[in-house]
């Protein structure tokens, strides 16, 4: 994983996409290899035209620092998933072309899903080419699967329990918590339990702390 923290190896990207939906994204991902043996992932930026209000297409992206970074316009990510199994195997592939710009809980995953000949088309990239697609037929990965992202509450749960599991003090701590409350959104036990554990490590750190000071 340290081998992909290069600077060239990422590209500029929309924080709000990048903590939000292409996260939801992610997290989808990771999860399907609770479902499938085998989960391969291709990611990569693409600059797509725009049509203008003359009905022209035209293509134009941002540039960014004093070497002129190009920014993408939309980020693909490609997932090829593999089940084997009785009477043959199962492959199945969803790709998927996201803008790169904040996009809300309202817009579900299959919203920004094209087939493989599309994206191939978009990139100019042949994907897999070693897998013979005559002899084990792609299925759709979202008619296999779900294709189904966390919800809002689903997400901000998740989001304030890393908060909770890592936080450094309890005014931290203290903050996650209530900023679930806030989005009106009720922890649930493993979170509940979480704080309680986290709260008395605390606690007993601080104990320890005043009795060392006596």
């Amino acid at each position: 994983m340290a081998e992909t923290f290069y600077l060239s190896n990422i590209v500029p990207q929309n924080y709000e996409n990048n903590a939000g939906f292409w996260n939801r994204l992610e997290m989808y991902c990771r999860d399907l290899t609770k479902r499938f043996e085998d989960v391969w992932i291709i990611t990569g930026p693409l600059v797509l035209p725009e049509v203008g209000a003359d009905g022209k297409k035209t293509v134009s992206y941002k540039v960014i620092g004093k070497d002129d970074v190009a920014v993408p316009t939309h980020l693909f990510k490609l997932i090829l998933a593999q089940r084997k199994g009785s009477p043959s195997e199962t492959l199945a592939v969803g790709a998927f072309v996201v803008p790169n710009r904040p996009i809300g809980f309202d817009h579900p995953l299959t919203e920004f899903q094209v087939s493989l000949v599309e994206l191939e088309r978009m990139s100019g990239l042949t994907f897999f080419p070693k897998v013979d697609r005559t002899r084990v037929p792609l299925q759709n990965l979202c008619n296999l699967d779900s294709c189904k992202l966390l919800s809002s509450k689903e997400f901000n749960l998740y989001i304030a329990t890393r908060k909770v599991g890592s936080a450094p003090n309890p005014h931290k701590l203290d903050k996650a918590m209530s900023e679930l409350k806030e989005a009106g959104i009720a922890p649930d036990s493993y979170l509940l339990n979480l704080y309680a554990k986290k709260k008395k490590e605390f606690e007993s750190r601080e104990v320890k702390d005043n009795s060392r000071g006596n």
